[in-house]
């Protein structure tokens, strides 16, 4: 793909998505419409069962929305936000590498992700600061904080404009796991590799039934997950995971 905001890699099962737009990796039109891009590439290939975000560079992750694009805001602001949700409902595990700085519009992102790694750099902080703008976070974070560490910590956060280090994050839960800075991306794609041998189908059944029941409610969840279940129970892989455990052997699934 020729993209000019994105850099787009796939590693075996893995699709490596990078943020490219200096200096900060700051969301404009230009650089949605290319993860937009990039994210359809990343779902339609049947062969990618893992995908990890990340930011060029070692100062951002994502710093949020580009300032001096203010001009198109009213285009972007609706496509990320419908991105961001895309991603929250991904049906793939999707994996944070947080490399640098992870504020507003970054941190929303990340919190829409399966997974947060970050790495362990003292400089690197990760908040959603809109307050001190006097504007409130509005790509999803009022929802998504509050889901992943509880209301009364994503409130003192949000109200306090609160910038936590790796390991302050990885305290509260807000990360699941802090790398060396020269690691990160070597960490992540290992939980993307082990993540990549779980069976693709059964997968996303669970991150479809789990998203069902945070969007639309628990029964809306549980029928979901029951209608994965039905479908699981004919799949290829689920009678290779059951010969395997009787041949007491790793199974090796093929996401059929």
């Amino acid at each position: 793909m020729n993209l000019e905001n994105m850099i787009y890699e796939k590693k075996g099962h893995i699709a490596v998505i990078t943020f490219n737009h200096p200096p900060a990796n700051a969301w404009n039109l230009a650089a949605v419409t290319d993860f937009l891009a990039a994210v359809d590439e990343a779902e339609k290939d049947k062969d990618v069962r893992v995908v990890i975000l990340t930011g060029a560079g070692d100062k951002c992750f994502s710093a949020g929305m580009d300032v001096s694009d203010a001009a198109n805001l009213p285009k972007t602001s609706p496509m990320a936000k419908t991105l961001w949700t895309r991603i929250d409902r991904f049906e793939k595990p999707v994996i944070a590498a947080i490399n640098g700085h992870a504020l507003g519009g970054g941190l929303e992102l990340a919190l829409c992700c399966t997974f947060r790694i970050m790495a362990d750099n003292p400089k690197a902080k990760i908040g959603l600061t809109e307050l001190n703008l006097g504007i409130i976070p509005g790509w999803g974070g009022t929802q998504r904080l509050s889901r992943v560490i509880g209301e009364a910590k994503a409130l003192d956060m949000i109200l306090f404009s609160r910038r936590l280090d790796a390991n302050q994050a990885l305290e509260i839960g807000l990360v699941n796991q802090v790398s060396a800075p020269e690691m990160l991306m070597e960490d992540a794609m290992a939980f993307a590799e082990a993540l990549a041998k779980r069976p693709p189908v059964a997968v996303a059944m669970v991150l479809k039934a789990m998203s069902a029941g945070a969007y639309e409610g628990i029964e809306i969840g549980l029928e979901v997950e029951g209608q994965g279940s039905a479908v699981v129970k004919n799949t290829k892989d689920s009678q290779e995971g059951f010969a395997a455990f009787l041949e007491k052997r790793p199974p090796n699934f093929i996401g059929e």
